[in-house]
């Protein structure tokens, strides 16, 4: 398919934009393949750029005029980043074709259609950032011991479709043992290795087990759990969803591990079931939150009544992930996470325990390598949670912002311990744009086999790569981090639920004056570096003096003697 035929008007003059912040431009608009382009002969009046994969909604508003030749009127675009830009063009016909060209150009539903499969970096690529967090890698010491090996055995995606090709297993287990669980749990997610916390306590993370209605047994399934307990051990197995859909699920086939049979595990309920079913609430808990942010003159009963329910899921998955991460941490048990597909909650529960954990995940290339691990690796479908946002009107089966209930997670664990991240929250802000819109081709695709089958990691660059460049890399690090090694326990009372201003606020409150503070209190930081590298080499010095005048004064004592 060629772009000229989805483009009715390539280029129109006199097109006003307005854009938060900004005083409305009369420009010139261009339409590509990829981009919206508005750009203005004026001095010091930025050009637009705006991915038409930005794009959420697109709506026409025609204009009261009555005279047929300049009945135009306005088309509103409500973006994936939660900014809304409006254009005001003169004409009926350029009105309709542009409003035509841009509804086309936001609903493609091909990756390799895409801009990062046409984007080419201007720079050099000094990391390959597809490379850089293979399983071998990331759980290198792991495999160096006696319990872990790499299994190779659904290299062809046979055993699971949504897994990788290259999985971390017990060692006591075999490839035809993986192959029987995979058959018994849902969409083949067999118990898989998500993380070893430093006491040695394992999180295993998996589908649902699929009884087929008649409490189906699994003893590879078994074997493979009580492996990682070892004998006499107990763990716990997490479920994310509550009684009452988990006797639905068993309508259909799924279900819950049978006591009887998983003797080692204790069973606790957490229950996500919105995230779980995705079934378009949490979508719609999502529009009302955002329409709430909008609505500057609201009552606070109003937007209690709007944005409650967004505010529940952060803090009902912040629950869920302390219970995890205590069992580990503080029970000294392994741990099995799984909802219904293990998809979507189980993921955000895994990831946010391991932050809470896991110093590591804490720094900037630890949360790249989580994201890879729990997220891409882990096959959350991207390509079809991430179709479009609140805006839209089409309400598509598979849309959820599961991804950025995490970041928004993130988010509340750094504003209660701003000093434990090595980053600052506008990494957070960058993978939540990239997740949705980007000219990297990270978030494309749904799992690994479909990425191979667009070659993805041949034609595309990544994002780690970029955002790992020196330059990009320091204007994301948080200037007040001091390392800590410690779990960080969070409260999860409503009252310490935080509001994340910076993302969901920035095309509603200026942020120019927060952003002058932060480099404010960059420069002071910067300068308390100095001044204690200063004391520090003036200490080296006042201690070489003294013991230069101690060596002196031995030697003037042995003259006199």
């Amino acid at each position: 398919m060629e772009f000229a035929e989805l483009i009715i008007t390539p280029k129109l003059d006199g097109v006003i934009l307005h854009s938060p912040f900004i005083d409305p431009v009369d420009g010139t608009l261009c339409i590509t393949g990829h981009h919206l382009i508005l750009s203005s002969r004026k001095e010091d009046v930025q050009e637009l750029w705006l991915l038409h994969q930005c794009i959420d909604s697109v709506e026409k508003k025609q204009s009261s005029n009555n005279t047929s030749a300049q009945n135009g009127g306005s088309i509103i675009l409500r973006c994936k980043d939660f900014r809304t830009l409006q254009l005001d063009i003169a004409h009926t016909d350029d009105f309709h074709n542009i409003f035509l060209s841009i509804q086309r150009l936001s609903n493609l539903e091909k990756p390799e259609l895409l801009y990062p499969f046409f984007y080419r970096p201007m720079y050099n690529i000094l990391e390959e950032g597809y490379t850089l967090f293979e399983p071998e890698i990331e759980f290198a010491k792991l495999l160096a011991g006696e319990e872990w090996r790499v299994s190779y055995a659904n290299k062809n995606y046979s055993i699971c479709s949504t897994y990788g090709s290259t999985l971390i297993v017990p060692k006591s287990i075999d490839d035809d043992t993986i192959i029987a669980s995979g058959n018994f749990r849902d969409g083949g997610r067999f118990p898989i290795l998500s993380y070893r916390h430093e006491n040695g306590t394992i999180l295993l993370r998996s589908g649902q087990p699929m009884l087929n209605n008649a409490n189906r047994r699994c003893k590879a399934d078994e074997k493979i759990l009580n492996a990682v307990l070892g004998p006499y051990k107990k763990g716990y197995i997490i479920d994310m969803r509550s009684p009452s859909y988990i006797s639905n699920c068993k309508g259909k086939g799924g279900g819950t591990e049978p006591d009887s049979y998983y003797n080692q595990w204790k069973k606790v309920f957490k229950p996500l079931d919105k995230i779980s079913k995705c079934d378009g609430s949490v979508m719609e808990h999502l529009s009302k939150f955002i329409e709430a942010c909008n609505e500057g003159n609201s009552s606070s009963d109003k937007w209690l009544s709007r944005s409650s329910s967004w505010f529940m899921h952060i803090q009902n998955v912040l629950n869920a992930a302390c219970l995890v991460a205590q069992c580990l941490d503080k029970d000294g048990a392994s741990v099995l996470v799984h909802g219904s597909s293990g998809q979507d909650s189980t993921l955000i529960v895994t990831s946010i325990a391991q932050v809470i954990l896991n110093p590591d995940c804490r720094t900037v290339r630890g949360l790249q390598a989580l994201i890879e691990r729990e997220w891409l690796q882990g096959g959350h479908p991207f390509q079809t949670r991430h179709q479009k946002l609140c805006f839209s009107n089409a309400r598509l089966k598979g849309s959820q912002p599961t991804f950025l209930i995490f970041l928004d997670c993130v988010q509340q664990l750094y504003y209660q311990f701003p000093c434990s991240f090595e980053f600052k929250t506008d990494m957070l802000i960058l993978l939540f744009e990239h997740s949705y819109f980007s000219q990297f081709g990270t978030f494309l695709g749904n799992c690994e086999s479909e990425r191979v089958h667009i070659e993805l990691f041949r034609k595309t660059t990544s994002l780690w790569s970029y955002l790992n460049r020196p330059d990009v890399l320091t204007s994301l690090l948080n200037p007040i981090y001091e390392p800590n090694k410690s779990p960080i326990w969070p409260s999860v009372a409503p009252v310490s639920i935080n509001f994340w201003g910076d993302l969901y606020f920035r095309w509603i409150i200026d942020q120019q004056q927060q952003k002058k503070t932060l480099a404010k209190v960059q420069k002071l930081v910067q300068h308390s570096k100095d001044l204690r590298s200063t004391a520090l080499k003036l200490r080296k010095q006042l201690l070489d003096k003294v013991k230069e005048y101690q060596c002196i004064t031995e030697e003037l004592k042995e003259e006199d003697e």
